[in-house]
């Protein structure tokens, strides 16, 4: 793996390099063929997207959790080849060698690093963006989850996000009116977060204090063997959550309703979300029905106006009050006094579309929902507006990133839960 920012920003020159030759050789054969070449048209063939999402999978880091990103928050608005694609970065990503791997570990413990540990599997068994996880036992039998940063990944952070966002402006997706700095900046420093697994544990403690008597199994964080580069947790047993799907109905329905009631404590009573909705991040006990938290490092804070914002919009919502809607939507920064109103008018269809859940005081049927579609739908009629297009709330993407992932797994569970009810705390 590519470690110094020299090495990382080759990888990304010489992919660069390969995809202007692709579009180079491509528009050759189109005008041989009689065809005006289109530019967006020949930087998004299947081949350099491959290419693209394989380079990101290769440097994993920050390169590849943006690839994640993309990704996952495209959703249905990708074509089904572009997703198909760019859902490698969604998989395991490719462990690093074991030479470089006992080196960091030699670097962290000392070079009697296995003194500590009867058993410590050197294969890891799970393999993401920042780091890999590996199964060890300390002396006593405890079983742990030891994971293990890239070397590397901090200091290629800002070059990295730097480097995606010229291939992302280089494919000229976005109009060149919008201004994606704050943006990066902002992603910059929640990247660096996440590779600082001190802080990870200071989050996995803030939650453990606020999920008291809850229905979820917390790891315990070995601090005498963690650092910024390592982090020791108990190992949380537990099924993948995706494999609850073939469990009795209620039992689906009561793991949703959880994880909803989690996400609503988070942004109105914690002020503090997880905001990865990776599966991964999930597991479940059959034996004491609780679901296993396993990782905290996309843990942000939440400003109490965004907090606020978001309660008056689900407020306005529910209500279809849309004068109050607009207000709100306003407070957490969507637009201001200047945005057109035909524009506004769509933006505001889709908050409307987003709290029919919320609106029914019943069980609300995920899987014969069609809601995520309408949304959509709605959604590619904003492509009409690239002049109002601008940067949207850093702290909003993030929101957004977990509602969906956890209405993604609601659908594929098939859970029936009665939203409106969750949320009656808060109204």
């Amino acid at each position: 793996m590519p470690s110094s920012r020299i090495a990382r920003l080759s990888k990304f020159g010489g992919l660069a390099a390969r995809i202007a030759g692709n579009m180079l050789v491509d528009g050759v054969k189109q005008v041989s063929r009689g065809e005006k070449p289109n530019r967006q048209d020949l930087l998004l063939t299947p081949n350099n997207i491959e290419q693209f999402a394989n380079k990101l999978a290769t440097l994993r880091g920050a390169a590849m959790k943006l690839g994640q990103m993309i990704s996952m928050d495209a959703g249905e608005l990708l074509s089904p080849e572009l997703s198909a694609l760019l859902a490698r970065l969604r998989a395991d990503a490719e462990p690093m060698p074991h030479k470089q791997l006992v080196q960091l570990l030699k670097t962290s413990w000392g070079e009697n690093w296995l003194d500590s540990f009867s058993h410590f599997d050197l294969r890891p068994f799970a393999a993401a963006s920042i780091g890999q996880v590996h199964k060890a036992t300390l002396a006593n039998g405890q079983a742990l989850a030891v994971k293990v940063q890239y070397p590397g990944v901090r200091k290629s952070i800002e070059s990295d996000v730097d480097n995606v966002a010229r291939l992302l402006k280089m494919s000229r997706l976005l109009p060149q009116h919008v201004d994606i700095s704050p943006l990066l900046e902002a992603t910059k420093q929640q990247l660096q977060n996440e590779a600082d697994y001190q802080l990870e544990a200071e989050h996995v403690a803030t939650f453990q204090r606020h999920l008291l008597d809850s229905p979820f199994n917390m790891p315990y964080v070995h601090s005498s063997l963690s650092n910024t580069d390592v982090l020791v947790m108990d190992y949380v047993d537990g099924i993948a959550i995706e494999q609850t799907n073939n469990l009795p109905q209620l039992e689906r329905n009561k793991i949703i309703s959880d994880l909803l009631d989690l996400m609503l404590k988070e942004l109105f009573s914690f002020k503090l979300m997880q905001t990865d909705p990776n599966f991964a991040n999930y597991v479940y006990d059959k034996n004491s029905k609780r679901i296993g938290l396993l990782d905290f490092g996309a843990t942000r804070k939440i400003p109490s106006h965004t907090s606020d914002g978001y309660l008056a919009l689900i407020n306005a919502g529910i209500n279809q009050d849309s004068e109050s809607a607009v207000i709100a939507a306003k407070q957490i920064g969507f637009f201001d006094d200047t945005i057109q109103p035909e524009y506004l008018n769509e933006v505001m269809k889709i908050f409307d579309l987003a709290c029919e859940p919320l609106r029914r005081d019943e069980d609300y049927d995920f899987a014969s929902s069609n809601l995520a579609t309408r949304v959509r739908d709605v959604a590619l009629n904003i492509k009409n507006f690239q002049s109002e297009w601008h940067t949207p709330p850093v702290d909003a993407l993030f929101i957004h990133r977990k509602i969906g992932g956890l209405y993604l797994l609601a659908s594929n569970l098939k859970a029936k839960v009665n939203v409106r009810q969750l949320m009656q705390a808060y109204l």
